[in-house]
């Protein structure tokens, strides 16, 4: 039996010795964690004061953001409509000049045939109004001065018979002797 209680004080010196150094290691992980806890307590309260007027300031970013696209895009629908004016201006410009060209064109056809026609004699001018009006009827003179035979020689050449039309096998089949 004093075997039995020296080993059972020895377990229980045992247990005591474990216990103080389990304490002895426990109490400077207490000191960290209170360390930690109220460095925790520290971010909670910054994060309090801070969050809400770094959030507004980020939204306020957000909204400016959209003024500014929506103030590029007015901008570039204004630029695209001064190029379609800038472009219409152009084109009247153009055809303002085209028109001064024909006009000009006009003026100076106009001008000549009035210094021609001053040279000339009244009878002479006569007949060339003559020759020209049928000139722009696509006929010459010579058509006119031809022989009634001659006009006639051109009617039939331009006449187009229904014999001219028709598949030489279908006039065969035609043919009274058959």
């Amino acid at each position: 039996m004093p075997e039995a209680i020296f080993l059972l004080g020895l377990s229980f010196l045992l247990v005591v010795v474990c216990l103080t150094i389990l304490l002895l290691t426990a109490i400077p992980t207490f000191k960290e964690l209170s360390k930690a806890a109220n460095s925790i307590v520290r971010l909670a309260d910054t994060l309090t004061r801070e969050l809400p007027a770094t959030l507004e300031a980020i939204r306020m970013t957000g909204l400016e953001l959209s003024e500014l696209s929506d103030e590029l895009n007015q901008g570039a629908k204004n630029a695209g409509e001064a190029v379609k004016q800038v472009n219409d201006g152009i084109k009247g410009v153009r055809q303002g000049a085209s028109s001064a060209s024909i006009a000009t064109k006009s003026a100076f056809a106009g001008i000549k045939a009035g210094i021609k026609s001053l040279g000339r004699s009244r009878r002479q001018r006569r007949a060339d109004l003559y020759q020209e009006n049928l000139r722009s009827d696509d006929l010459s003179i010579g058509d006119l001065d031809s022989s009634s035979e001659g006009e006639d020689n051109l009617s039939q050449e331009k006449l187009i018979t229904p014999d001219d039309i028709r598949p030489k096998g279908f006039r065969g089949d035609l043919n009274p002797e058959d």
